[in-house]
């Protein structure tokens, strides 16, 4: 059976081409502004690819490293996260307070349900690596951020006692959700790679621990206003867990000879983007003179999500496609040189616009135009696994028939 949460998630990176377009053409003034869209942007990635395919995967993987049957999708679970999703769509761009505390609840409704089901694959069976604990820990952060998140829209920065709530929903999405299920996923994905183990136990219970304690302190330091006793601590542990975590990544890839592939490279280079945020932020919070500390707050993040989370999963959604939705174990990380190079170029351009305001729209323009061609370069080679597998899917029911 086709993976529906996977081909939500091609679904969602075919979208995200399309806003990628419509912000060149936005930077080019050919096209009016509209609120509310650099954030949907953001989020077609995030909730859209990102959320979909950790749905589609998560289960599977987990099943996999417990020894038990792989479950069979829980459509309660697909249909609440898909409503949710498309309200959200709905309600961001128009800033419409009801439909976004509707797709919220309906999202946060949908990680919950994963969350316990992940839970009940685990119970009584052997832990592996741990990677289900990585998991679980990134998904309450999500909960989180999703919390925090729709508040920004509907004014619960007050009852929640939010000191700076954008920048919660931020690091509660990103050093918490996307960091410690991207570590868990390695953990997954190399031994399938390469048939040996990421790191040892130990190792990786270091990183799960500096990870997970490190966004706590990144997440209560805005929630507390800025607490530097709370972000200072956060920043070094996240730092030293995210370093450790590429040091055993990059040494596997390399002992196993995979960086003759662009998928390899993508996985690596995609962690230069969110350590180039946390270097920077002692120096924002120092105060340093020539650091534009609005500006980088308010446009980093779109070369974070772009440069490491997009990046990442340009590798990892072939893989995931391949062997869920062609059923073919030997799969292997996607993403090519083209990708490689234009994803890269189009978030430096985007990180470059904070530093020279007065060419901060052609260049913008300039690297949602590269980002478009990574963007089409991905849904090219992902986009034709997905009709693979429709057309063989097909071909079975016609059979059947």
């Amino acid at each position: 059976m086709l993976n529906p949460f996977l081909l939500m998630a091609v679904f969602y990176l075919i979208v995200a081409l399309v806003a990628a377009a419509d912000a060149a053409l936005t930077s080019f003034t050919l096209l009016p502004w509209f609120v509310g869209l650099p954030w949907l942007r953001v989020h077609l990635i995030t909730l859209g690819v990102f959320t979909e395919a950790v749905f589609g995967v998560l289960p599977a993987f987990v099943a996999a490293r417990q020894g038990v049957a792989s479950p069979q999708t829980r459509w309660d679970i697909w249909l609440a996260l898909n409503a949710g999703l498309i309200v959200l769509l709905a309600g961001v761009p128009s800033v419409n307070p009801a439909l976004i505390i509707t797709g919220g609840t309906l999202v946060f409704i949908a990680v919950l349900l994963l969350i316990f089901q992940l839970r009940t694959l685990g119970i009584g069976h052997n832990q592996g690596h741990g990677s289900l604990k990585f998991y679980a820990t990134g998904l309450i952060y999500l909960l989180v951020g999703i919390l925090v998140g729709t508040g920004l829209w509907v004014g619960w920065n007050e009852p929640l006692r939010l000191g700076v709530p954008k920048e919660v929903h931020i690091h509660a999405n990103s050093w918490g959700f996307a960091s410690l299920v991207f570590a868990g996923l390695l953990i997954d994905l190399l031994p399938a790679l390469t048939g040996a183990a990421l790191a040892t136990r130990r190792t990786l219970t270091f990183i799960f621990w500096a990870m997970t304690l490190g966004a706590l302190g990144l997440v209560l330091g805005p929630w507390l206003g800025g607490n530097l006793y709370a972000t200072v601590p956060g920043l070094v542990l996240h730092i030293g867990a995210t370093v450790w975590l590429l040091v055993v990544t990059v040494k596997a890839l390399r002992r196993h000879g995979l960086f003759a592939t662009a998928g390899a490279w993508h996985i690596v280079v995609s962690y230069i983007w969110i350590l180039l945020p946390v270097l920077v932020a002692p120096l924002i919070l120092l105060g340093v003179s020539g650091i534009p500390g609005a500006d980088i707050e308010a446009t980093a993040p779109q070369a974070l999500i772009y440069g490491w989370m997009l990046q990442f999963l340009y590798a990892v959604a072939p893989y995931f496609a391949v062997r869920w939705l062609l059923r073919d174990e030997r799969a292997r990380l996607g993403g090519n040189w083209l990708s490689l190079a234009t994803v890269n170029l189009g978030s430096g351009l985007i990180w470059a616009s904070i530093f020279l305001v007065g060419l901060r729209g052609p260049l913008h323009a300039a690297g949602y135009v590269l980002l478009g061609v990574s963007l089409a370069a991905a849904v090219w080679e992902t986009g034709a696994i997905a009709l693979a597998a429709l057309r063989r899917a097909e071909g079975g029911m016609v059979q059947a028939v």
